[in-house]
């Protein structure tokens, strides 16, 4: 399964960055080595769509489009997508705000865990308190020292831990929410250390549903802060939990798909397979 994923990471990152070519089927197989009709049938699998559909969203059109024709206001979105049945929204996650006084140790006394887990985009890292989830990123550049680094700085005092089966376990329940297998009897808890802003940012971003992006301005606006979209930017700079809490959502109002942590091509990815999704050819 890690090879299978590795490829696909890699095919993904490859199409990202040549879709313009609007390359075949079968030059993308035989890229990796891979007979085109079981290659378009593990892509499919695995990613939700095929190579060609996948390829079709990768430009910049189709995410300025859903953000001049989304909805001018999260509440709306978030209704949209739950009548639209998005793959992933606030039903499936819980959020457990720790106090100022928690935030202010930075992580003394605190034992997190920590492992490491194949996606379809890339190889991510997750953190665990005993609260729930605390961290969630993707391996940048082939290297894990940076994703490392992050969850180090964020929690300079703890104790990490690398355990993978604790890890695992969080791994399969975080893909199997973003596939839309989520369970709502069993919610997975994520554990925010954050500004008291930043919580609030963070809990507006779980309600934009898969396929609407929206522009820091609108958070600022649903926050009731029409003025705070520089600090709606950088409290979207600094979730701790990519993918669940969906910051890739949030674009510049321009249209433009940029300043992602975990690269502006991952960001791309990641949208182009969820508009996809709730557009079905």
């Amino acid at each position: 399964m890690a090879s299978t994923q590795a490829t696909l990471a890699g095919a993904i990152d490859y199409l990202v960055a040549h879709y313009q070519d609007q390359p075949d089927l079968d030059a993308i197989a035989a890229k990796y080595g891979y007979e085109p009709t079981y290659f378009q049938k593990i892509f499919k699998e695995h990613v939700g769509l095929s190579p060609k559909r996948f390829v079709q969203y990768m430009t910049y059109k189709t995410a300025r489009d859903f953000l001049l024709e989304g909805a001018s206001t999260l509440d709306a979105a978030h209704s949209v997508g739950l009548s639209g049945g998005g793959r992933l929204h606030d039903l499936f996650v819980r959020c457990e705000a720790v106090t100022p006084g928690d935030v202010q140790r930075l992580g003394r006394g605190l034992t997190i865990r920590y492992g490491y887990h194949p996606s379809v985009f890339g190889e991510l890292m997750i953190a665990l308190t005993p609260r729930g989830v605390c961290w969630l990123a993707f391996q940048v550049d082939e290297s894990r020292a940076q994703s490392y680094t992050r969850v180090q700085q964020h929690f300079p005092e703890a104790n990490l831990v690398q355990d993978q089966d604790a890890t695992g376990v969080a791994a399969e329940q975080i893909l199997a929410i973003w596939n839309g297998q989520g369970d709502k009897g069993k919610k997975l808890n994520l554990d925010l250390y954050g500004t008291s802003f930043q919580i609030q940012v963070w809990q507006a971003m779980l309600k934009i549903p898969m396929g609407i992006t929206v522009s820091y301005k609108t958070i600022a606006e649903a926050l009731g802060k029409p003025a705070a979209s520089r600090a709606v930017g950088g409290a979207v700079g600094a979730n701790p939990i990519s993918l669940l809490i969906p910051c890739h959502r949030v674009i510049q109002q321009s249209g433009i798909i940029e300043n992602y942590a975990w690269g502006s091509s991952r960001k791309k990815a990641i949208l182009g397979i969820e508009m996809a999704a709730v557009n079905p050819a």
